[in-house]
């Protein structure tokens, strides 16, 4: 039963992670003809905007080492977005090779994160990116801005709000399009979103401009999303069937399902585009190319004869 609730959005655009964050953390290499196959199936079910992999060295994540050859696998269309993460100048290089048209670029909040992940201090990584986001807006390319660590950090624990706009609007400064805060840890709390959002509106970051990445490790992430939701932001990271962990946190159970994120939307009367039944079944099958159940608890409801 759909059941509105005053305050939200009429419609939500889902950025899909799966292929990407989601696949990265997986031991056993998947396919690359399994993984286009996941993307257009993605796409069958309505999703819009894929986020489909990684020029990152494939010694770092060797299971995104098949980036190009998934991309050239993959057939373009103008009602399809396939961003693609980038670390450095030489991953935009690799991207511009293979014809991508948005790029994303991946920071922290941090500056224990940033030399865990990136290597380098904080304001060495922003510095790194600087170059690369100038270069792909040069090239008319449009570019998302990720700032991990939002809510809280392994290392250092809380982290001051003030410190999390700061390093925003930095990468917003550089000429980002759009800005994903990530709850790389899963914990944060609806209190602490809304609060997070409302200082970056009034940074000069609209909500328009805005997206949102929950992680589910402390069951939080559909609370949070409807915070979001209430407070302007209309952008929802996702992952199909809920692949993709946290190294950082003991028992992550990793990003927010896709199934549950439409499950909770179709309810609320927003629209989102996306056939849940093919979304649900194309999880299912992913599930199998991994060997084991998906997590989100609205593919396991859906799931024939469990």
């Amino acid at each position: 039963m759909r059941v509105p609730l005053e305050g939200l959005p009429e419609r939500v655009t889902i950025y899909e992670v799966g292929p990407r964050d989601g696949l990265q953390n997986e031991k056993a290499i998947v396919p690359v003809a399994d993984k286009a196959e996941f993307v257009v199936r993605l796409a069958d079910a309505g999703l819009r905007t894929i986020e489909t992999t990684s020029f990152v060295h494939p010694r770092w994540v060797p299971q995104l080492a098949d980036a190009g050859e998934l991309l050239d696998a993959l057939s373009r269309s103008p009602h399809l977005r396939y961003p693609v993460l980038v670390p450095n100048e030489r991953g935009l290089d690799r991207a511009l090779d293979h014809g991508v048209a948005e790029i994303a670029v991946f920071a922290s909040a941090t500056e224990s994160f940033a030399r865990r992940n990136l290597n380098r201090t904080l304001d060495e990584s922003l510095a790194m990116f600087a170059p690369v986001v100038e270069r792909a807006r040069a090239e008319g390319l449009w570019v998302r801005a990720y700032v991990s660590m939002v809510c809280g950090d392994p290392w250092e624990g809380d982290v001051p709000i003030e410190q999390v706009v700061s390093v925003a609007t930095r990468m917003m400064d550089m000429g980002c399009s759009q800005l994903s805060l990530g709850d790389t840890i899963g914990v944060g709390t609806p209190g602490q979103v809304t609060a997070l959002i409302e200082a970056m509106v009034a940074a000069g970051v609209g909500t328009g401009r805005l997206a949102v990445h929950f992680h589910d490790t402390y069951g939080q992430a559909l609370a949070n999303t409807l915070a979001a939701l209430r407070a302007g932001v209309t952008t929802v990271d996702a992952s199909a069937g809920g692949i993709g962990g946290c190294p950082y946190a003991e028992s992550a159970t990793g990003n927010l399902a896709t199934e549950d994120l439409v499950w909770m939307l179709d309810g609320l009367g927003v629209e989102t585009g996306v056939d849940l039944a093919k979304l649900a079944a194309t999880s299912r099958w992913m599930a199998g190319r991994l060997g084991r159940p998906s997590p989100s608890r609205v593919v396991q409801a859906l799931s024939p004869g469990d």
